[in-house]
């Protein structure tokens, strides 16, 4: 094992505890802020806005965040990153407790900046790993949101009905997990890039990146299986409840959703190292699409638990598969340009899908199932989409 490698391993053992803890705080968020949305809005479709503005949130800030590490580091930009999660917690339960929705969207808004920190974990994995180390330090980390998907639901499950006011405990924790996981970041050691000397090379521009085919593909599968799954995601909680179940069962289902997300990571980077991350992506897509099928075949509690958890698993192959070619395939010199305008463009399309995900829930039917059939078939149209990107990859004459 190589220097840097021996490195890496010890900033992935940082990163997967630090998605352990403070990652547990975005399956809180995603459980309950639809059900509290639901309560303090005027009009149902805006249930999921909350929601919709963290994402929001995290597309405006993945590119300055991105710049700001390239200048001052990983660790400062996780810093920020605990800073936002902290504060926009804090706007929500002030917001919830004063029955205030629209302050509670902005609570969502600030809490954006925890969720892009949150993101460029995987990147900093891979920023020491060698190449042969790089998609195992991707997935591994990954990885470390088993313990958040295990504990994020069950802190639900003790506060949200603690207090008086339904859900301000569960804020209340999200504010204790980022304090608590600040400190992690103090073992972190990933050296800031040097200052390029005058003659180095400054790599290629956006546009010229975007031109790359592998890079072209990478973003799109990215943009693709995090916006179904968010989508399908955002929206569960309220279907698991409207189809007359209880916020416990959405807590469980989403537990396993989340579950299902990072379980295949231990051995996801080996299956890209062993098969090629094209294909692991398209095996991806495919899980996908099985979510869909089962989630609109009926609404027994069963259901969407095998639904969820096929949606946990899409996401895992198809992202990582995307991230690992993105990374593969850009110089190091490259990685602040292109990472903040892939997670720029990644969080784009999840606003797109969380922002229409309360209203395919909510508005286009009479009754919880339809609605929940209405998000399910959204997916098709951009499962094809991504589907034919990968297959023109696969394809086309290898690159000399």
């Amino acid at each position: 094992m190589n220097e840097t490698d021996t490195i890496a391993r010890r900033n992935v053992a940082v990163l997967v505890a630090s998605q352990a803890v403070l990652g547990a705080q975005m399956p809180i968020i995603f459980t309950i802020a639809g059900l509290a949305g639901q309560s303090l809005a005027s009009n149902a479709c805006w249930a999921t806005l909350p929601i919709s503005a963290m994402v929001i949130g995290s597309m405006l800030t993945a590119t300055p965040l991105s710049s700001f590490m390239a200048r001052y580091g990983r660790r400062a930009g996780f810093y920020m990153g605990t800073l936002g999660g902290a504060m926009g917690a804090a706007v929500g339960a002030f917001a919830l407790y004063n029955s205030n929705f629209w302050l509670f969207v902005f609570g969502g808004l600030l809490s954006g900046i925890y969720m892009s920190a949150q993101g460029y974990y995987r990147f900093a994995a891979a920023d020491m790993a060698s190449d042969s180390y790089r998609p195992k330090a991707i997935s591994a980390v990954m990885a470390g949101g088993l313990l958040s998907a295990i504990v994020g639901p069950q802190i639900v499950k003790l506060t949200a009905q603690s207090m008086v006011v339904p859900f301000l405990g569960s804020y209340l924790a999200v504010i204790g997990l980022n304090f608590a996981g600040v400190f992690l970041f103090a073992f972190l050691n990933i050296p800031k890039l040097p200052k390029p000397a005058s003659d180095a090379p400054i790599g290629r521009s956006r546009r010229a990146l975007l031109a790359s085919p592998n890079v072209a593909v990478a973003v799109v599968v990215a943009t693709v299986s995090y916006a179904l799954m968010n989508l399908v995601m955002t929206s569960s909680p309220l279907a698991v409840v409207g189809c007359g179940f209880h916020t416990a069962d959405a807590a469980n289902v989403v537990t396993a959703h989340v579950l299902a997300m990072y379980a295949p990571s231990f051995i996801t980077g080996h299956v890209i190292a062993r098969f090629g991350a094209p294909r692991v992506m398209a095996l991806g897509l495919t899980i996908l699409a099985a979510a869909g099928a089962v989630a609109i075949s009926g609404v027994q509690l069963m259901q969407f638990f095998a639904a969820l958890m096929l949606l946990g698993v899409g996401w895992n192959f198809g992202f990582i598969g995307a991230t690992t070619l993105l990374t593969t395939s850009i110089a190091p010199h490259e990685r602040g340009r292109m990472q903040g305008l892939n997670d720029l463009i990644v969080f784009g399309g999840v606003t797109v899908a969380s922002l229409s995900s309360g209203g395919l829930m909510n508005c286009s039917g009479s009754s919880a199932q339809a609605g929940w059939s209405a998000v399910n078939m959204a997916m098709l149209p951009f499962l094809v989409l991504a589907g034919g990107a990968l297959v023109w990859l696969l394809l086309r004459p290898k690159e000399i």
